[in-house]
């Protein structure tokens, strides 16, 4: 699968019947890469497509076609399986390779990694059905807990900020994910080129929305000059403890909690950047 790390495609079948399972699986992932109807695909994926789990073949789950339809963007496949399955095609599938069942989040780290914007807002609007019954906010802050999957031990939104995912990180922390990445999103800011720092700082901007108060970072306190140009004195004064939030900032909040086409449909000299 193309969220696995590659040495773990180096694994050999050993029996007709498990082969016949992969030509069968690949044959779904292909048919799902080049977006055929989703009417023929759930007829692929319920009555013709196997993989093997222990030592029979079972058909593929909605969660697994969910992954496939997330590579690919295929939207409407997506949005057919979201609500078909509802919060079912996001349960995380049981992995191949180590027979454990991951307590964390694979599709929204799929979805961020391939920054799959429409089909990550289609499931964090799914989630809001769980919320109460099931966790969904639970499940927004979980991390991947089986070793085997690319990005194991990060939560969506780290992961958005580690690759500069804006829009993603938006999405996430508008639903109600945990904005825990402040001291990543600055790093990932200085480290970035100049192509790269404009994705970085608005996810730097995105995350002192949705902060309930200001982190203790002892690097603001070891180089203020430097922080201080990058993020303004009034940013800087508020996360050092020093000074209330800007006006700006509490200003936007309330935009920010209410949904994400609220804060980018801003004229430009609302921008967050233009603290500085």
């Amino acid at each position: 699968m193309p969220w696995l790390r590659s040495s773990q495609q180096d694994c050999l079948s050993s029996s007709p019947s498990q082969r016949q399972c992969e030509r069968t699986s690949f044959s779904f992932y292909c048919a799902v890469r080049e977006r055929l109807p989703v009417w023929l695909l759930e007829d692929m994926r319920s009555m013709e497509v196997f993989c093997w789990e222990d030592g029979r073949p079972r058909a593929f789950l909605p969660s697994e076609a969910l992954l496939y339809a997330l590579v690919h963007d295929h939207q409407d496949y997506a949005r057919y399986l979201l609500k078909r399955y509802s919060v079912s095609a996001l349960r995380a599938p049981r992995c191949n390779f180590c027979c454990c069942r991951s307590t964390g989040s694979p599709h929204l780290s799929v979805a961020v990694r391939y920054d799959r914007v429409s089909i990550l807002a289609m499931m964090v609007e799914a989630l809001k059905d769980c919320e109460a019954q099931s966790g969904g906010l639970d499940y927004l802050d979980g991390c991947g807990g089986c070793s085997h999957v690319a990005d194991a031990g990060k939560t969506a939104v780290q992961l958005a900020v580690e690759l500069s995912r804006p829009d993603c990180l938006l999405l996430l922390l508008v639903h109600g994910a945990q904005p825990d990445s402040l001291d990543a999103a600055l790093l990932r800011l200085v480290s970035s080129n100049a192509a790269e720092r404009r994705h970085a700082q608005r996810c730097v901007d995105y995350l002192l929305l949705f902060l309930t108060k200001p982190p203790a970072l002892q690097r603001l306190w070891d180089e203020p000059q430097r922080w201080q140009s990058l993020l303004g004195n009034e940013v800087f004064s508020w996360l050092c403890g020093l000074a209330p939030p800007p006006l700006l900032l509490q200003a936007l909040r309330c935009l920010a909690r209410s949904g994400p086409d609220q804060i980018t449909a801003l004229p430009h000299f609302l921008q967050l950047h233009s603290w500085q």
